[in-house]
């Protein structure tokens, strides 16, 4: 397993786990259970660990496709720049939840004040989530980028079909 496959192994759970922890939490308010709210705290916590894999992950990644036809460094730094700021936002939100956790635990007072603070935090997350899976799909997937039909006119072969398409003879 090379670092570009380890970091496509780890980078969907920061995402996908914000986006399932936000509707857990929100699960947990409305019906007023610590045990769900924890849960979804829990979500977050892992989330931020798998957010911090992804960071460690993404540099090795970087040097093995950096390179490739229709890559190039300018997406992928944009790629990078938005993924260190979701990792910042889900290291808050990972610390926040395990003050959550903490609170509800010790049926502090400012429980639901973090439970609010968390709920706010993880609604950024799926925000800044929804940019950087974008802009890591867009490096290896030309055809969900905004200039999509450039990049396929620019990869049509000398018989003006895209490459691997077959030619209709009938």
């Amino acid at each position: 397993m090379n670092d570009a496959h380890l970091h496509m192994v780890v980078n969907h759970f920061p995402i996908i786990g914000t986006i399932l922890g936000l509707g857990v939490l929100m699960a947990g308010l409305i019906t007023k259970k610590n045990s769900v709210k924890n849960t979804a705290y829990v979500l977050f916590v892992i989330g931020a660990l798998f957010a911090l894999a992804s960071m460690a992950t993404g540099d090795g990644a970087e040097e093995l496709v950096e390179d490739l036809p229709s890559v190039g460094k300018q997406i992928i730094h944009k790629h990078e720049e938005m993924a260190e700021n979701f990792a910042v936002v889900m290291y808050i939100l990972g610390f926040c939840s395990l003050l959550g956790i903490y609170f509800d635990y010790k049926n502090h007072v400012k429980a639901k004040l973090v439970a609010a603070i968390t709920l706010i935090i993880a609604i950024v997350a799926v925000v800044f989530a929804s940019f950087v899976g974008t802009s890591g799909g867009e490096i290896r997937h030309t055809e969900i980028r905004a200039n999509a039909t450039q990049t396929v006119d620019m990869d049509k072969n000398d018989s003006g079909n895209a490459q691997g398409e077959v030619e209709d003879k009938d």
